[in-house]
């Protein structure tokens, strides 16, 4: 544990697994929400586009100041949250060199849209005139504000659309990016993780039985194996997928029922060299099963190779998994980074210059099967000292 500590692949899987815990947690609205108009720049991109806002104007707090100083805003909208009822008052706003222009009355239920042709009659606009370009029309200092009145409970909401949002901006649909990449690493972890995991039973179970009996079981299993090592891997893949179905489960399923060959000829090359030892002769003489002698003795040997074998065999699977979802034989429900890359690629996030929401996710798979590569080469380096010789 303590040459674990040291590669920087374990403390970037122990970062990625926090994140992957908290998920939805980290962010105020869930990840299928739309949170802001579509592909929405990052906030830290395109200084002269107005970021997405959200301002509240209640009882206590009925007034805002705006310091604006970009380009008007791509859509606005009110609603009235909370008990009202007919409280008389209005939302004012008040603009550089201009009289306050009433936006609309304060009532329980209330709601508006820019692009209603009610609310800009309203303002006295035309149905085709932009209305957010009528009230931000400039920059310089804004003041939204309620009218005096009675006293309510509810607030108002003042929302206001712009071009950027976010650590990571939106993508075609307005859902927040960051909030769709933390929801891949637990997607991620899991397939490769849970199908790294079966196939590593199963190759274990048949490489023991080729390698401990020998024979018609060691030269059917190994011709299955060459058998299953000739087959294509992807076009299977895809048939599988399309015929059992596109969940999560069913997809890591399909991932472990073509990964274990490896496994297994590992095991059996290990079993082979352990079959003839002279403890094993001594314990098949004293009468011991053969169920016992792989149970107790042979087993545990294997131990340190396939943990190593294990950690090197996840990447593998995040990677297949990830090229499904970018085929698009995924769950469409299910957030992982390959649907997050096809969906950017089937709306045309490339031509639309959102290179947010195709580097990220590609970072990430990188990222997350070079860490599983660091840590299974430490743990392969552990079960055999012979390779850190040879490095050093």
């Amino acid at each position: 544990m303590k040459g674990l500590a040291r590669r920087w692949g374990f403390w970037c899987l122990v970062v990625l697994t926090i994140a992957a815990i908290l998920g939805e947690r980290l962010f105020a609205a869930s990840p299928g929400d739309q949170v802001a108009a579509p592909f929405s720049k990052p906030i830290w991109l395109g200084r002269y586009l107005p970021p997405t806002m959200e301002l509240r104007l209640t009882a206590d707090s009925p007034s805002a100041t705006l310091d604006w100083r970009y380009s008007p805003p791509s859509g606005l909208s009110l609603r009235v949250e909370g008990p009202a009822g007919e409280t008389g008052r209005f939302v004012e706003l008040v603009r550089p060199g201009s009289p306050p222009l009433r936006l609309a009355p304060v009532r329980e239920g209330f709601a508006a849209d820019g692009r209603d042709i009610a609310f800009k009659r309203s303002l006295g606009l035309p149905p085709f005139k932009d209305a957010s370009a009528h009230l931000f029309p400039e920059r310089g200092e804004y003041v939204l504000s309620l009218t005096d009145g009675p006293s309510f409970e509810g607030s108002v909401v003042v929302r206001l659309e712009g071009g950027r949002y976010g650590l990571l901006g939106t993508d075609q649909r307005g859902r927040d990016a960051a909030a769709l990449f933390v929801t891949g690493i637990r997607v991620s972890l899991i397939v490769g993780l849970f199908a790294a995991l079966l196939a590593t039973l199963l190759g274990t179970s048949l490489g023991l039985a080729a390698g401990y009996l020998g024979g018609w079981v060691d030269a059917v299993l190994m011709r299955t194996v060459d058998l299953l090592l000739s087959i294509p891997l992807l076009p299977v893949l895809m048939a599988l997928a399309a015929l059992w179905g596109r969940g999560l489960w069913q997809l890591a399923l399909i991932l472990s029922v073509f990964s274990w060959m490896g496994t297994a000829r590992t095991v059996r090359s290990l079993i082979l060299s352990l079959r003839d030892a002279p403890y094993i002769e001594g314990l098949r003489g004293l009468g011991a099963s053969s169920g016992y002698i792989l149970r107790r003795h042979l087993l545990p040997e294997t131990f340190p190779v396939l943990l190593a074998t294990m950690t090197l065999g996840v990447p593998g699977a995040i990677l297949s998994e990830a090229g499904l979802s970018f085929l698009g034989l995924s769950d469409p429900r299910v957030i992982s980074w390959g649907r997050m890359l096809h969906e950017a690629h089937s709306f045309g996030a490339f031509a639309a210059g959102a290179w947010w929401l195709l580097i990220p996710p590609g970072t990430g798979i990188s990222i997350l099967c070079l860490a599983f590569l660091d840590v299974g080469k430490h743990l392969e380096e552990t079960a055999d000292p012979r390779l850190r010789r040879a490095r050093t």
